[in-house]
């Protein structure tokens, strides 16, 4: 006879922005890897203009989990409910609900409530499910406060842009070249060192180690591969001291002549490295401007490799 334990729990927090601003960032779940260190990917599913269904890859007490969850957005009343629909295991059930109250024009207070179970009572379980929800949730509300302080400066710090190729041949080739990026140092030149994994089906982990124009820099990266989509998005876990967060998205759409390939990247500018990276003087739009030429460089060595592996495959046939 299994037995299940409940708990719940409430987190408050003062946030130094207006309300308005607090609730768009919790509506804003797609975008929350870029705020929060732990969050991976989140992927919307279903979306009616109230409720939403999303998918969620995040680390919880240093594990990466994931899970599908419903959401009832209340914009009027700031207030998101959420339910766990297929909860992360030990998690048998986990819910509750996120509400921002106006304090003053340019001040709020951030309230989160869950509660959460746990089916067989062990106690090796039940100390991890405490441990993981608290410290997620505390995580939460800290990077939303960090984040929503910053309110007026956030269109200056997210930088957003994409690079594409046409390729003549067929997706499956291009997608298997995206996928095995652990075989990227045979062919890509700036790319010296890969270390990839596949402990779990289409999540990847990954170490690389790239040459640039200022020494050589190591990332450390999570993959989720969606090979029916033929869709690769990721989120570097280490990033460059001039990145705070750098999220991103391969992807093979076929057209008539072939397919055309995507990469897209979202960063958010770490802007208190600048002097150091960049020289005393560097200013934020310098700062931006590098790390576009920078990554698009990159980037574009890459879609040539996958171009060239693609058209080359397919003149052999």
């Amino acid at each position: 006879m299994s037995v299940e334990l409940a708990d719940k729990a409430t987190h408050k927090v003062h946030v130094s922005a207006p309300a308005g601003v607090v609730y768009a960032l919790i509506a804003d779940a797609v975008n929350w890897p870029l705020h929060f260190a732990p969050s991976i990917h989140v992927e919307r599913l279903e979306f009616d203009g109230e409720r939403e269904r999303l998918r969620t890859w995040c680390f919880l007490d240093g594990r990466l989990k994931s899970w599908t969850s419903w959401r009832h957005l209340d914009p009027v009343k700031r207030r998101v409910e959420f339910r766990q629909e297929l909860p992360a295991a030990p998690l048998s059930a986990l819910g509750g609900t996120v509400s921002v109250t106006p304090l003053g024009p340019h001040t709020s207070e951030l309230e989160l409530l869950y509660d959460f179970s746990v089916t067989g009572g062990l106690p090796d379980d039940v100390a991890w499910a405490e441990r993981a929800t608290d410290g997620h949730g505390r995580i939460q509300l800290a990077g939303l406060k960090a984040v929503a302080e910053r309110w007026t400066r956030l269109d200056e710090l997210i930088l957003t842009f994409e690079e594409s190729v046409h390729v003549n041949g067929p997706a499956e080739l291009v997608y298997d070249f995206l996928y095995r990026a652990g075989d990227w140092p045979q062919t890509v030149p700036h790319v010296t060192r890969a270390h990839l994994t596949e402990d779990v089906p289409g999540v990847q982990r990954m170490t690389m180690e790239t040459l640039t124009e200022y020494g050589t820099h190591t990332t450390d990266s999570v993959r989720i591969c969606f090979p029916h989509a033929e869709r690769i998005v990721y989120k570097q876990t280490a990033a460059p001291t001039l990145l705070e967060a750098h999220t991103g998205e391969w992807s093979v759409v076929p057209d008539e002549r072939g397919v055309t390939v995507t990469a897209q990247h979202t960063v958010v500018l770490r802007e208190e490295s600048i002097a150091a990276e960049l020289g005393a003087h560097a200013s934020l739009a310098q700062a931006r401007r590098h790390v576009r030429e920078a990554l698009g460089r990159d980037c574009r060595v890459l879609l040539a490799h996958a171009k060239q592996h693609a058209e080359s495959a397919v003149r052999m046939l």
